[in-house]
């Protein structure tokens, strides 16, 4: 493959790489400091031949590493006779040509391996309207370094030689398609927003997570689905959801979401909203962690980030330590849990604790309920129907001009009896058995 070949045709598939990590004061290695960047590597479908780690307190402005890893890096290189450098931090396109200067082969940054991946694998139109727009955002400001192989005849105005006039011709084409394709999907958006808002009477639940966490084969063994599931990052970029039959408490529309991971290019979580909106809308989410993971803390906070940006910090979540029959120290797990309270520990892929999850869903689900006195006329048949189908009636009472109810109803659902001649009062501090005021005078009073 020529260096010379244009960067928007590249992929990293079936290349030797050499994998580059820097640690900075804001972000220091834990652990294995290439493990993830490896990951990425080999889901990409490329080699990875060497790999190199640096500890900097400052940025190198024109290569990002200093003077002596990079010579070290050109000798690597030579060595492993690569075709890539991929590192694992975001480069501007200065330090990308720097280095490519200096190696003479091509070189990567994390957004740009994680937009491959989900370019390899998005499969429905709208994964890849979304993938398409996220790559050429993260392209646009990068133009430049992209036509930097055309060469430029030297001179004043009037003299731009043919990458200049390329360039130009580009970056319209690009703005022209950037437009288009926020289009299209802004109606996706509409559509999905409809879609959801559907199912605003339904119990939702959403798995969110990092990538690889097991989503996939919990949602499986939930709900029968037949998702792919592999042990590989970002094997689910389209959302499915799927009815789970819970016993004792029935059904519940149960989403799989496209996996999170640190450092998740910002044009990819602006582009995949329409996907993540399952996500957005959901009565609760079940965050699933790799227990076994030994950043699974870490992991957990990339987690909480994105889905602040998406505007769901504060929805009901329970966090699901999954996978632990590969936790090799239970104290770490009991670490997690006494970190996250609001946890519950199993093993999708051995079925092992599911019972204590769906015990625990049902429990925040049922959180969500009221307890209200409700007052409406006997004529009132659609108002009765509805708290005959969706609330749990308690008590009830028969007069000739009222209907006087004590009832439990999903808070969400109230909105369809509050109407002209319908009176609520919830009941929230009173006593779950005690017996409801019905006559006269004392219902009056307790209203």
């Amino acid at each position: 493959m020529s260096f010379d070949t244009p960067r928007h045709e590249l992929s990293v598939r079936l290349e030797k790489a050499i994998l580059v990590s820097v640690a900075l004061p804001d972000r220091p290695f834990v652990g294995d400091p290439l493990a993830e960047i490896r990951g990425l590597a080999d889901t990409a479908g490329a080699t990875v031949v060497g790999g190199l780690t640096q500890k900097l307190h400052t940025i190198h402005p024109g290569t990002y590493i200093g003077k002596g890893k990079l010579q070290e890096l050109q000798e690597l290189v030579q060595a492993t006779d690569a075709d890539l450098i991929i590192f694992d931090n975001d480069l501007t396109p200065a330090q990308v040509r720097g280095l490519e200067t200096a190696t003479k082969i091509k070189v990567i940054d994390r957004s740009e391996v994680i937009l491959d991946i989900f370019a390899t694998r998005a499969r429905s139109l709208e994964a890849r309207l979304q993938v398409e727009l996220a790559q050429l955002e993260y392209s646009l400001p990068r133009l430049r370094q992209m036509w930097t192989h055309l060469g430029r005849v030297s001179g004043g105005i009037g003299a731009r030689g043919p990458g200049e006039t390329q360039l130009e011709e580009d970056r319209r084409l690009v703005d022209a398609r950037i437009r288009d394709l926020k289009a299209r999907l802004a109606e996706v958006q509409a559509r999905k927003e409809r879609e959801v808002a559907s199912r605003r009477d339904e119990y939702t639940v959403s798995l969110v997570g990092y990538t690889n966490a097991g989503k996939s084969t919990l949602m499986n063994l939930l709900t029968g689905a037949g998702v792919l599931a592999e042990n590989k990052l970002f094997s689910t970029l389209d959302t499915r959801t799927r009815q789970w039959h819970v016993r004792d408490f029935g059904k519940i529309l149960l989403s799989d979401t496209v996996g999170f991971i640190r450092d998740l290019p910002h044009h990819l979580v602006a582009s995949f909203k329409a996907t993540l909106e399952e996500a957005r809308q959901a009565r609760l989410l079940l965050h699933v962690v790799d227990a076994g993971n030994p950043h699974a803390e870490e992991q957990i906070q990339s987690v909480n980030k994105v889905l602040k940006e998406l505007g769901c910090a504060e929805k009901p979540t329970l966090l699901v330590l999954n996978k632990i029959d590969t936790v090799s120290d239970l104290s770490y797990l009991q670490v997690l849990q006494k970190h996250h309270p609001r946890s519950v520990a199993i093993s999708a892929g051995q079925r092992q604790g599911i019972d204590d999850l769906c015990q625990a869903v049902v429990a925040l689900l049922r959180a969500d309920f009221a307890r209200a006195l409700v007052e409406t006329a006997p004529s009132n048949g659609r108002v009765l129907a509805y708290l005959s189908a969706h609330a749990d009636i308690e008590q009830q009472e028969y007069h000739e001009d009222k209907v006087l109810l004590r009832c439990s109803l999903p808070r969400y659902l109230f909105h369809h009896i509050e109407e002209a001649g319908v009176k609520i009062t919830f009941l929230d501090d009173y006593p779950p058995h005690t017996s409801l005021p019905l006559h006269g005078d004392r219902f009056h009073d307790a209203i």
